[in-house]
């Protein structure tokens, strides 16, 4: 009989992780039901079966750009943004037809177009952008009022040190004073942003963007990593991963010296495993390391 529980719990972490948040390996131990260990194992496992598992300072999440979550939804899913504009061009539309009105309900239905629809969510948007960048320009400490968290089912104030603004205004990237992270606030789920006049920054010199490398894997730690590529090797990286080639010099006959800055080794060490007769590892010694790992552990039973 299959162990229900198990299976439960496990989607639960799926969850958690895809809140946007970042969690410690303590919490995501306590959904899980296991030990520190086996959540690492768990984690590897992720990453193998497709799932961008991201991680910030001590805080781990799954990317929703993962290949995973990218087959589930190819060609039929499109962001809230997306939705919107095309709720609009509907909008637009002279004659309301069948089709139109399918269309309009189906967007209305599945995706939140709220702050396109919704001329006072609209204005309030705005206005918390326009009162954002005062606070940048300014270096002023915010506080988000009434911010909603789907995974805790809370909503809270948070005083952050704003310093971008991502996805056209849609997320704000803050330090947030009392969990010492940075972290990423959507917008739409902001009440009100008010400005602390009388508090400056000062976490400056901890305010880390979000960098994303040419396998996907997003967060604030980066390792330069350098190879040196086969004809086959060099091929495939560009025809898998096209924005390598800014990172491509030719090192000899037939032979490419890739230097780039990666966030995680899954990615990169997956490729370099694959066509290992193909690939000479330079550098950094991590990810060495993690390679020697990776074959030490594999089963060739």
């Amino acid at each position: 009989m299959l162990n229900h529980n198990r299976y439960a719990k496990e989607l639960d972490l799926l969850l958690m992780m895809i809140d946007g948040e970042g969690h410690t390996t303590t919490e995501l131990c306590e959904v899980l039901g296991t030990t520190r260990r086996n959540l690492y194992y768990y984690l590897d496992f992720l990453r193998e079966y497709g799932f961008l598992v991201n991680k910030v300072g001590t805080r781990y999440s799954l990317a929703p750009s993962s290949p995973f979550f990218r087959d589930i939804a190819r060609n039929v899913s499109f962001t809230d943004e997306e939705a919107g504009y095309l709720y609009k061009l509907v909008e637009a539309v002279q004659q309301r037809n069948v089709h139109t009105e399918a269309v309009r309900n189906k967007l209305r239905r599945f995706y939140d177009i709220r702050l396109f629809t919704d001329k006072r969510l609209h204005n309030r948007l705005l206005q918390n952008i326009n009162l954002l960048h005062d606070a940048m320009e300014r270096k002023r400490v915010v506080i988000l009022k009434d911010y909603s968290s789907p995974h805790s089912r809370s909503v809270s104030d948070r005083q952050v040190e704003p310093f971008m603004l991502l996805n056209d205004g849609s997320d704000v990237r803050c330090y947030e004073l009392s969990s010492h992270m940075n972290k990423t606030f959507k917008l739409s789920r902001v009440g009100e942003v008010r400005i602390v006049e009388d508090v400056k920054w000062s976490h400056e010199y901890m305010h880390k963007t979000v960098f994303t490398d040419l396998f996907l894997f997003s967060g604030e730690e980066r390792y330069h990593v350098t190879l040196r590529l086969g004809q086959l090797a060099h091929n495939l990286m560009l025809e898998e991963y096209p924005l390598s080639a800014n990172c491509l010099k030719p090192d000899g006959k037939d032979h490419w010296r890739l230097e780039t800055d990666v966030v995680s080794y899954a990615g990169i060490g997956r490729f370099v495993l694959g066509l290992a007769e193909d690939i000479e590892v330079i550098g950094d010694e991590g990810l060495k390391d993690y390679l020697h790992e990776r074959v030490r552990r594999m089963n060739f039973r």
